[in-house]
C-alpha cells in the first residue's frame, strides 16, 4: 500500500499524507524474467556490438592535451619495455626478439578494445616463466619442435586467447571477484620468489655449469647455487655491479623526491629509466671489452638478434601439441586474467575511472589470438609498466601506439647493438623487476589481522610454489580459497533478533533550529540480534518477542549449500527454549524412534514444564538478495517439523 502527498499541505506541516492508494504487485514469470534477461532484442544486439570497442566513445574528443600526455607516457613505457621483453623472453626459453614481438603486439591492438588507460599488455615474468616451465616439459615429448620452441608458445597463445575471449564475450568477468587479494599475493610471491632465485645462477654465472638445473623447485635451485658457487665467474661482477646500481638509483631518487618535493616528476622519470641507463652503460662497456673477441667473449653476452620480424606465420595449432599442453591451460588461464584484471581494476580505483572486466578479457584474448601471427608468446598487463605510465601522465589508451612505434624501431633499428648486451645484465634486470611484486610485511601483517585463515592461505601457496612448482601454487590458493568461501556460505549463522528503543537526540551546533524534521526527538524501533553479536552496547538489553514467539533474521543468501544449516541452527535454539506441545507424544516405549532418547518410563519427564509451547516463528528475510528451490523446500520441511512439535494443526 502507498500514499499519496497532498497537493496543498496544511499551514505548519511540512508535508501531509492522505488517500491510500492500493496496489496490487504484478505475479512475476519465468517468461518475463527470460524475456528481460536472456533474449535478445535489437536494441541490446546494438548495444553489445557497441560496447565491444569502446574506443568509439573517446576518440572523436581526442585532442593535442592528451596527445602530450600520451606521447611522453607512451614513450617512456617504450623505452622500459625494450629491455624487460628481452629478459622476460629469456625467461620463457625462447630468443630475445621474441619478447620484443609481444611486447609490440600488446601495445598495437590493445587501445581498440581497452577500457583502462593505464594497463601495458605485453611479457611479464610470471607468464614468462609459467611459459618456460611448458616449454621445458614439453619438448622432449614433442622432438620435432626442438629447434622451434616458439611454435608451442604460438599454439599456447591462440589457444589462451580463444578461451579468455570466449569469457569476455559470455560476460564472465565476475568470476575473477572470486579469488581474493591474499590468494592473488600468494601466487604473485611464490612466482617472484621462484624467478629471483632462477636467475641468481645467470646472474653469478654459473648457469652453464653441468648438472646444475636452474629450471628445478625453488629450494633446489637455492641449494646448489651453494654447492655449485665455487664456478661464478666475472658475469658475477657484471650482473651483481648492475644489479647494486639499478636499485641505487631507485633509492636515491626517491630519496631526492621526498627532499625536493619541487623536482619530485624530475626525479620519476629518472627514476623511470633506470634501467634503460644501465643496460645502456653496461652495454657500452661489453662492446669496449668485447668488440675484438666476438667468437670467445670475456663474459656471456647475449648475441645476434636478428632485425626486423624474422618469425611471422600462421600459429601451428594441431592434436599433437594440444595434447601436450591441454593440462597447463588452466593455469596459464588464471595468470593471464588474475594479473591483468587485478591491475586494472587497482588503477582505475587510484585514477577514478571503472573499467569493464568483460571486455579487458576481450582485450586480452583477442592480443593473444593474432600475437602469434607476428611472432609473440602469451602476453598480460605488466604492474610495473602500468605504474610507470599511470604516474607518467598516461590520458588514453591511445598511448600504446607510441609505445609499439618506439618497439618497431628498436626491433628493425637497435639488433647491432643487442649483440653486447650481457646475459648477466638481463638476469640483474628481472631480479629488480619481480621484487616489486612481493607484498610487504605490513601487507602480510594486514592479512593475519583481518582474516587469520587467508594468512593461511597466502602462506600456502608461497610454500607451494618454492617447494614444488608456480603450478602448484596458482591451484593451490585457488582451491583453498573456493573451499574457504563455501565454508563461509555453508556455515553462516542466522540471528535471534529482538528490539530496542533508539531516540534521536540533537547534538549542538549541528542541528538547524528552523528544521522541523531535526527538531524531533521521537523513537523509533530497531531489530538487533539478542546476542549482542553486532557489536550493540553490551548493557543494553533487547526487548524479546512475546512469549513463545522468535524472529530470526538470516544475513545471506539464503540458498542450497547453507539452507540446511541456518535451519538447523534456527530449530536447535528454539527447541532449548521452548518445550513440545505434547510432552509425550509417542505414547509408549515401542512408538518412539530410535534415535530418540527421551524419558524412559511415562511418569519420567525431562522436559522443563515452566518453558513456553512454540507458538510462533518470524523470519526476516531482508538481508537475503536470492533464494533457491532447495532452500524453499527446507523452509516447508522445517514449518512442518516444527508444526508436529509445536502440536499445532
Amino acid at each position: 500500500m502507498f500514499w499519496r502527498r497532498a497537493s496543498t499541505p496544511t499551514v505548519g506541516d511540512s508535508e501531509q499524507f492522505v488517500e491510500p492508494i492500493h496496489y496490487v504487485e504484478r505475479k512475476a514469470s519465468s517468461q518475463e524474467w527470460l524475456k528481460e534477461n536472456v533474449v535478445p532484442t535489437r536494441a541490446k544486439t546494438v548495444a553489445y556490438a557497441k560496447s565491444l570497442f569502446p574506443i568509439a566513445t573517446w576518440i572523436y574528443r581526442y585532442n593535442w592535451t592528451w596527445f602530450a600526455g600520451d606521447l611522453v607516457a607512451g614513450a617512456t613505457i617504450g623505452v622500459v619495455v625494450i629491455p624487460q621483453g628481452m629478459a622476460y623472453a629469456k625467461l620463457a626459453q625462447l630468443p630475445p626478439e621474441f619478447g620484443l614481438y609481444s611486447s609490440f603486439i600488446g601495445c598495437a591492438l590493445y587501445f581498440l578494445f581497452s577500457t583502462s588507460k593505464d594497463i601495458t599488455i605485453g611479457p611479464v615474468a610470471v607468464m614468462s616463466t609459467l611459459m618456460g616451465h611448458i616449454i621445458t616439459e614439453v619438448i622432449p615429448r614433442l622432438p620435432e619442435y626442438k629447434d622451434t620452441p616458439w611454435v608451442v608458445a604460438g599454439c599456447m597463445s591462440v589457444v589462451l586467447g580463444c578461451v579468455v575471449t570466449g569469457m569476455g564475450l559470455l560476460r564472465l568477468g565476475f568470476i575473477v571477484d572470486f579469488i581474493p587479494l591474499p590468494a592473488i599475493a600468494a601466487f604473485m610471491t611464490g612466482s617472484a620468489l621462484n624467478i629471483a632465485m632462477g636467475q641468481i645462477p645467470a646472474l653469478m654465472g654459473n648457469n652453464t655449469t653441468k648438472g646444475y638445473d636452474t629450471r628445478a623447485a625453488t629450494y633446489l635451485v637455492f641449494g646448489n647455487f651453494f654447492k655449485y658457487i665455487k664456478h661464478c665467474n666475472i658475469n658475477a661482477a657484471v650482473g651483481l655491479s648492475a644489479l647494486f646500481l639499478l636499485y641505487a638509483i631507485r633509492w636515491s631518487c626517491g630519496y631526492a623526491g621526498r627532499r625536493w618535493p619541487q623536482r619530485e616528476r624530475m626525479f620519476f622519470f629518472i627514476n623511470t629509466l633506470r634501467t634503460g641507463f644501465v643496460i645502456l652503460l653496461y652495454t657500452l662497456i661489453s662492446y669496449l671489452v668485447n668488440r675484438n673477441h666476438r667468437d670467445k667473449p670475456k663474459f656471456s653476452i647475449l648475441g645476434t638478434v636478428p632485425r626486423g620480424f624474422q618469425h611471422m606465420m600462421v600459429p601451428t595449432v594441431n592434436s599433437r601439441i594440444l595434447s601436450e599442453v591441454v593440462g597447463k591451460i588452466p593455469s596459464a588461464i588464471i595468470v593471464l586474467v588474475i594479473e591483468h584484471i587485478s591491475i586494472s581494476k587497482s588503477f582505475g580505483r587510484i585514477n577514478n575511472y571503472t573499467i569493464s572486466p568483460d571486455q579487458e578479457l576481450i582485450a586480452i584474448g583477442v592480443t593473444n589470438i593474432f600475437g602469434p601471427f607476428f611472432g609473440a608468446y602469451p602476453a598480460t598487463g605488466s604492474f610495473s609498466r602500468t605504474a610507470i605510465k599511470s604516474k607518467a601522465g598516461v590520458r588514453t589508451p591511445l598511448a600504446g601506439v607510441i609505445t609499439a612505434a618506439i618497439v618497431v624501431i628498436a626491433i628493425y633499428a637497435l639488433p647491432p647493438v643487442f649483440y653486447y648486451i650481457s646475459n648477466a645484465l638481463l638476469a640483474a634486470v628481472i631480479i629488480h623487476a619481480v621484487g616489486d611484486l612481493i607484498p610487504t610485511p605490513s601487507t602480510v601483517k594486514m592479512f593475519w589481522k583481518v582474516s587469520p585463515f587467508e594468512f593461511v592461505i597466502f602462506w600456502a601457496g608461497v610454500i607451494v610454489s618454492l617447494f614444488s612448482s608456480i603450478d602448484n601454487g596458482i591451484y593451490t590458493t585457488v582451491a583453498t580459497s573456493a573451499a574457504l568461501l563455501l565454508f563461509r556460505i555453508a556455515k553462516a549463522r542466522g540471528k535471534f533478533v529482538g528490539v530496542v528503543k533508539v531516540y534521536d537526540r540533537p547534538v549542538p551546533g549541528l542541528v538547524d533550529p528552523g528544521n522541523a524534521d531535526q527538531r524531533g526527538t521521537g523513537a523509533r524501533n530497531v531489530f538487533v540480534p539478542l546476542d549482542h553479536s553486532d557489536g550493540v552496547n553490551p548493557s543494553i538489553r533487547p526487548k524479546e518477542p512475546l512469549t513463545g514467539v522468535f524472529i530470526y533474521r538470516l544475513n545471506e543468501g539464503y540458498l542450497y549449500p547453507n539452507a540446511v544449516h541456518f535451519t538447523d541452527c534456527m530449530v536447535t535454539e528454539i527447541k532449548a527454549r521452548t518445550r513440545p506441545g505434547v510432552l509425550n507424544p509417542y505414547g509408549s516405549l515401542g512408538n518412539r524412534p530410535w534415535n530418540d532418547p527421551g524419558p524412559r518410563h511415562k511418569t519420567e519427564a525431562d522436559v522443563d514444564p515452566t518453558l513456553p509451547v512454540l507458538r510462533a516463528v518470524i523470519l526476516d528475510f531482508s538481508g537475503v538478495s536470492h533464494v533457491d528451490v532447495t532452500s524453499l523446500q527446507n523452509l516447508v520441511d522445517v514449518r512442518n517439523q516444527l508444526d508436529r512439535y509445536a502440536d499445532s494443526p
